[in-house]
């Protein structure tokens, strides 16, 4: 297969809800793909699950070469040699019970055909695993390649020119009348067998992110209310609501969907974090679901949250303006900086509470982050005035009180301590006074680097209570029940 220098960009996508497979289906086709492996005698050269990561490690080289399907595989991360033998394959079920290092394909087709077959043969991958990632949603196409980054190669430059030439482009019949932005827009692939011509644009998500808590919860359990239009959970940390770029069946949604033997799926309202636990509202109708998201818009919709923080936290109004960049962490400060995000909670109250024990923190797979003081943390009633990302654990890392467990935001709490000053959004004493704005960017870049990855499972932080009113001024309100440090 051919490797290139990684293309560090992700392209917009439009996510398409698909009704998911069963995992009752999925765990049967295990067993033919394993007739299907004896009756051809070999291991297949790529597998989702190899546990070698020395040997993901070595294959951090880039080089460029053609393959051997008329394509080129443009590779982000990892790619595996057709020549390394792997573990059988067992398809995407059962779960592994951690992650792997991500592995994005990124191809460009040369002779059209349906697109199962094209990505068997261009990443020599098993076609009932690929089948398995489109059931997932982890396969993306655009009609004409995105523009690549400017860290792109001669080569991927030159491949980019060749399938976006105005020539090449206006032979293809499936383009007129799209401007080329247009045409550059990915889109999920939803069934194993839609054609793909030459010049499309294929990103495969090899290793999706997985969540194999999902099978270990008793969903029927976290069900809070049904009703005529929507259902209540009380989501499990370590759960996406609705999914991910590369996962949208292993979901809230989804399983919340089997649990109540639902015949369509429940559709996402509103997203907590995967770490936080508590009330989520899924639709039951595109309407309700519609009704409900006007709600947010409108601030009709109330949320308390329970955190656990590492430090005291004064009780009331809380302002921070964060930085508008997408990806985490969410960098946050209290001095108002132009074109910054307004973020406001209420701390309603704030009670010292006993530090989680060993017991619970591994029960509940909260990862021990060298916090200096164990002695007590401290609850925190919150009032979320504005729904901004990572907010609550952004907005109490920056008064120097991170969620316990949150191992994105404590580290840079914990660097701070060490060195005053360091954080160069900071108020006060130890404020800094930049002469540029790209003085100021690259500090906070510096910044981020201080923090940690995701948490991986529970954070100290749970949506407590969800409260609206619907348009007969009918009250709808909802409890989680105990937050995970209590019980």
């Amino acid at each position: 297969m051919a490797m290139v220098s990684s293309l560090l960009w992700i392209p917009n996508y439009r996510g398409i809800v698909v009704v998911p497979v069963t995992i009752l289906r999925t765990l049967s086709a295990a067993t033919s793909h394993r007739h299907y492996n004896r009756q051809k005698n070999k291991r297949f050269g790529c597998s989702n699950w190899d546990s070698d990561l020395n040997f993901y490690q070595k294959n951090c080289s880039r080089t460029f070469a053609s393959d051997s399907v008329a394509s080129i595989a443009i590779t982000s991360n990892l790619s595996t040699p057709i020549s390394k033998c792997h573990v059988e394959y067992n398809r995407l079920l059962p779960c592994p019970t951690e992650n792997f290092l991500p592995r994005i394909e990124h191809l460009v087709v040369k002779e059209g055909g349906p697109v199962l077959d094209f990505i068997t043969k261009a990443l020599d991958l098993p076609p009932l695993y690929v089948a398995d990632l489109i059931d997932f949603g982890a396969v993306f196409y655009a009609l004409v390649c995105p523009k690549p980054p400017s860290t792109a190669t001669p080569e991927e430059i030159k491949l980019f020119k060749q399938v976006t030439d105005p020539l090449v482009l206006k032979k293809r019949h499936s383009i007129k009348g799209k401007t080329l932005r247009e045409a550059q827009k990915t889109f999920r692939i939803t069934h194993i067998d839609e054609f793909v011509e030459a010049g499309t644009y294929l990103r495969v998500h090899v290793r999706p992110k997985r969540f194999p808590r999902c099978y270990e919860i008793d969903w029927k359990s976290r069900i809070i209310a049904v009703t005529e239009s929507y259902v209540v959970l009380n989501k499990p940390a370590g759960t996406s609501v609705g999914g991910t770029t590369d996962n949208i069946e292993e979901t809230c949604a989804n399983f919340a969907t089997r649990a109540l033997k639902l015949t369509t799926p429940l559709k996402t309202t509103h997203q907590i974090d995967n770490c936080t636990e508590g009330c989520v509202v899924l639709a039951k109708t595109k309407d309700y679901c519609s009704v409900f998201h006007r709600k947010i818009r409108e601030k009709k919709v109330k949320k308390l949250y329970l955190a656990l923080a590492a430090a005291y936290v004064p009780p009331g109004l809380m302002t921070h303006y964060m930085r508008p960049f997408r990806m985490a962490p969410k960098i946050v400060s209290q001095e108002l900086i132009p074109g910054w995000n307004l973020c406001q909670l209420e701390v309603l109250e704030c009670r010292k509470v006993p530090w989680p024990n060993a017991w619970i923190e591994e029960e509940n797979g909260i990862q021990d982050l060298n916090w200096p003081n164990k002695d007590f943390a401290f609850e925190c009633k919150i009032n979320l005035l504005t729904g901004r990302t990572h907010q609550i654990r952004a907005q109490l890392a920056a008064c120097g009180a991170p969620l316990v467990g949150d191992s994105m935001y404590m580290p840079a709490v914990i660097s701070e301590l060490a060195n005053p000053g360091l954080n160069p959004v900071r108020n006060g004493k130890y404020k800094k006074e930049f002469e540029s704005e790209a003085d100021r960017e690259s500090a906070i870049e510096e910044w981020a680097t201080k923090h940690g990855k995701e948490p991986g499972v529970s954070i100290g932080l749970q949506a407590s209570q969800i409260s609206w009113d619907d348009d007969e001024d009918q009250r709808h309100l909802y409890q989680a029940g105990p937050p995970w440090w209590t019980q």
